[in-house]
């Protein structure tokens, strides 16, 4: 593949310094700020209106923003007086329809995103396409995307992972210093989304080019990027890699959005908690007096299950469970009447009324009342 302009490779290939963007009286984005290095996948995540697809559109360039500074490969695109449109930003977009054209071949689609001097091949009369070679930099895109032998080929006869991959190498073809995905997996099958998460990294890597793409579904952040950033109402919450927005939430919000939570009522002690599962040891022991009230979170699959005397009066008592082959999901009521749940292997397949034991199995994450 074609090596890459000769940038500075320590500096960030995009950075994003406290953006803002209202709609009348509406903030849809206040004060977002964060980097992303080249090679280096960037999802946004956040429930729907919490500003992420508008951050997006102000990387492209599609949304001027009302302050903030954006910087693409050390260059100001936008900031207090200068203004870049997005044909000069180098932002590959990747729309959440694609948007082929659907009258052209898949090597002409991807022929469109290359830059304009390298283009005359594409503006050729459509019947003489097929007695032409493409350029060289379309067959490199059609190996790396995996659509070898596929460039004759016009959109509607493709699937839609496919179709994604095409979009993705037409974005690739100028060489950007960043790509932006806007929701990349909608409009897919949702058995196809996990090898088509595994196929978009892999070909993200392998340009090296920065990546942002925008999702509200978690699991496709925490398995796709390198770093996720949670937005809430057009505030960036957390920023980190997805184990530590996952096992260690800043926020409420975050811990409940990003997986399955049980909030546990717990008291101050020491390092760690006293709940009704016992004592706890917490990842971020707050400081001050002991016996201040806690919020305690943890994980379905911290939690584990032991058999239980059936007149133990301490136990709890299963109310159902999911069977999932490969896990199974298991609701307890706690002698409290608090519901936790548990996500556990298939050994032993509990059933209702079931007398259990609660053991929590690691650390866990406090938040003050």
């Amino acid at each position: 593949m074609a090596c890459a302009p000769d940038h500075d490779r320590q500096a960030p290939a995009l950075q994003v310094q406290r953006v803002s963007k209202s709609f009348g009286e509406t903030v849809a984005v206040s004060e977002a700020s964060f980097d992303v290095a080249r090679g280096e996948i960037v999802a946004l995540l956040g429930p729907s209106g919490c500003g992420k697809t508008t951050t997006l559109r102000v990387l492209a360039g599609f949304e001027q923003p009302d302050e903030g500074i954006v910087l693409i490969d050390g260059e100001t695109a936008v900031d207090e007086t200068v203004w870049r449109p997005p044909e000069r930003r180098r932002i590959g977009m990747v729309p959440q329809d694609f948007a082929l054209f659907p009258h052209t071949s898949v090597a002409d689609n991807i022929a469109f995103g290359l830059p304009h001097g390298h283009r005359a091949w594409w503006t050729r009369p459509w019947r003489r396409l097929r007695r032409v070679d493409p350029p060289p930099r379309v067959q490199e895109l059609l190996e790396l995307v995996g659509l070898h032998g596929f460039g004759d080929r016009f959109p509607h006869e493709l699937s839609g992972g496919e179709a994604q991959r095409v979009a993705l190498a037409r974005a690739l073809a100028p060489e950007p210093a960043a790509v932006l995905l806007d929701e990349p997996f909608s409009n897919l099958d949702q058995n196809l989304r996990a090898s088509l998460r595994l196929a978009m990294r892999r070909i993200l890597k392998a340009a090296d080019t920065a990546a942002v793409f925008v999702t509200h579904d978690r699991e496709e952040a925490l398995s796709l990027a390198d770093r996720v950033a949670v937005m809430r109402e057009g505030r960036i919450e957390q920023i980190g890699a997805p184990d530590d927005i996952y096992y260690r939430p800043e926020t409420r919000f975050i811990g409940s959005f990003v997986g399955d939570a049980n909030i546990l009522p717990a008291t101050s002690f020491r390092h760690g908690a006293e709940t009704e599962l016992g004592f706890v040891i917490l990842l971020n022991p707050s400081e001050g007096e002991d016996g201040r009230p806690l919020d305690v979170l943890l994980r379905p699959e911290q939690l584990a299950l032991k058999i239980a005397e059936a007149d133990d009066a301490e136990a709890a008592r299963v109310i159902n469970s999911e069977y999932y082959g490969h896990d199974q999901v298991v609701r307890v009521r706690l002698p409290s009447g608090l519901q936790v749940e548990t996500r556990l292997r298939t050994e032993v397949v509990w059933q209702p009324d079931d007398p259990v034991q609660v053991v929590v199995l690691d650390d866990a994450i406090g938040f003050a009342r």
